[in-house]
């Protein structure tokens, strides 16, 4: 199983690490940590020296009831980042967080090879267009409403089997727009409650069947400092664990904030193969 990256095929076979980092002053864990350029390509040195294969730029913060920025605004925290990161760092696969085509393809221009879209497509109908075009991969994610409205769209009949409805639609409209290669994200955390994220979680295997790698992104979110009665930043521990069971479930990308304990996760799964 592999994905074409600049022109260069990444086995993701084997699971690989996507590392996180935000531009964004308001999101749930580290908002406003990296607003500085040289504090954010720093960031970007420990996580690919600790083992990421991939380094996910997000500038619009999708936490629930997050504040919406313009695009001007979003390109603004975001391109200038990303020049400085592929410039000390050629090498790096960076994938674009954002929904919206002009910010991808101008993302894309500055040196990122991948689209990562909460919405698949749902917010932007110029966006799997504009993939299409710039051949590119593409992460889709389940959601419903914006980070605004999604707290409220929580009802499901069957949660799973509406997920997996919801991906062959996306999927099959992608492929229509000649993107080739795909990636799915169950959207932990987006217009599910508590209980449903560990109903997804649990019967992650049934998206299997839909043949595309699967990116679990649970990192720190709230079904697990929730539970726990603590916070984002006490949330290390549980995110390992529920990481393990999304290898265990067929995830082969975790994103992640902490890329070395996910490393370890990974290795560990390895070894019990």
């Amino acid at each position: 199983m592999t994905i074409n990256c600049k022109g260069n095929l990444i086995d993701i076979s084997s699971p690989k690490i996507m590392g996180i980092l935000n531009l964004t002053p308001d999101s749930f864990y580290d908002g406003g940590k990296y607003k500085d350029i040289q504090d954010a390509v720093s960031q970007v040195g420990v996580m690919l020296g600790e083992g990421a294969t991939f380094i996910d730029v997000g500038a619009y913060s999708s936490r629930p009831g997050a504040t919406a920025i313009s695009i001007d605004e979003e390109e603004k925290r975001l391109i200038p980042v990303i020049k400085e990161i592929i410039k000390q760092f050629p090498d790096v696969l960076i994938s674009v967080d954002t929904f919206r085509s002009q910010v991808a393809k101008s993302a894309i221009k500055a040196g990122a090879c991948m689209i990562n879209d909460i919405s698949a497509g749902m917010l932007d109908d110029d966006m799997m267009r504009t993939v299409g075009e710039l051949q590119v991969p593409y992460i889709l994610m389940h959601m419903r409403g914006t980070p605004q409205t999604m707290k409220n769209l929580t009802q499901y009949d069957d949660l799973v089997k509406e997920i997996r409805h919801y991906f062959s639609e996306r999927i099959s409209l992608a492929k229509s727009h000649k993107i080739n290669d795909l990636i799915i994200d169950p959207g932990f955390g987006f217009a599910k409650t508590i209980d449903q994220n560990f109903e997804l979680l649990k019967e992650m295997k049934l998206l299997s069947t839909i043949e595309v790698p699967v990116l679990a992104g649970l990192s720190r979110k709230s079904m697990i400092y929730k539970t726990l009665n603590s916070d984002p930043l006490q949330s290390l521990n549980g995110t390992i664990a529920l990481n393990m069971i999304a290898l265990q479930n067929g995830a082969t990308i975790l994103r992640v904030h902490d890329v070395k304990p996910a490393l370890d996760c990974i290795e560990l799964y390895q070894a019990l193969l």
